[in-house]
């Protein structure tokens, strides 16, 4: 079956502005880029995906992309993830792609081995398929896996799972959840970024660019101005 990633990636000065509260805005938009080339490793590794298509208007990040092999496609009017992947999708289909993994840019721990196993797990059926990665809360969406790459119009954002679950059953598709641990853990608050430090020390592989930059000296956040 040839199966597409679809990665969407913001501007990194806009990237990640949640954890502007934690951490120094040079930071934020090393970390930004770091994530990005280590998912987009990640994918590159996986036999399974046969083409990446990255959606972006970050210069850095195209050129990351076109490095790797990937297909890059111009998100001019930058509206959103949902718009992105949706430029994603459109490419897909003209590519003739059966399948696409729509996956986000800040899932740094991100394992080609576990990516394996979920895309072994489709099916042929007549019906749509949709497989719905939440984020390691449960509201959010971290991974949508599209048999065809239309079955539903992607809904990123907060409760986005049980929205992807709604809209799936209105396409009459074929529904599940699944949980592989890399890709339930994205990063958007200082906590998350706890949280992917404990994960990083605990496996030792992977993600070799976001570990050099959380290893590396981190610039001061700026200090706070009375007015």
């Amino acid at each position: 079956m040839r199966t597409a990633a679809i990665l969407p990636v913001k501007r990194f000065e806009l990237a990640k502005q949640r954890l502007g509260a934690t951490v120094a805005d040079e930071l934020r938009r090393r970390l930004a880029a770091a994530m990005v080339s280590d998912v987009l490793d990640a994918l590159a590794a996986t036999s399974a995906i046969e083409l990446t298509i990255v959606v972006t208007r970050e210069q850095s990040a195209a050129e990351a992309a076109l490095e790797r092999g990937a297909l890059v496609v111009e998100d001019a009017d930058e509206r959103g993830q949902s718009d992105a992947v949706g430029l994603g999708v459109r490419r897909a289909l003209a590519e003739g792609i059966e399948r696409v993994l729509c996956v986000p840019g800040d899932c740094p721990a991100l394992d080609a081995a576990e990516l394996e196993l979920l895309l072994a797990s489709g099916s042929r059926g007549e019906r749509p398929e949709v497989v719905i990665v939440p984020d390691r809360h449960g509201s959010g969406t971290n991974g949508l896996l599209l048999l065809p790459p239309d079955a539903i119009e992607p809904s990123f954002g907060p409760e986005s799972c049980s929205r992807h679950r709604a809209l799936a059953e209105g396409a009459d598709a074929r529904w599940r959840l699944e949980r592989p641990a890399s890709l339930l853990l994205d990063i958007d608050t200082g906590a998350d970024l706890d949280v992917l430090r404990e994960r990083l020390a605990a496996v030792p592989a992977g993600a070799v660019r976001t570990r050099s930059v959380l290893a590396g000296p981190e610039p001061a956040l700026p200090a706070a101005r009375c007015v």
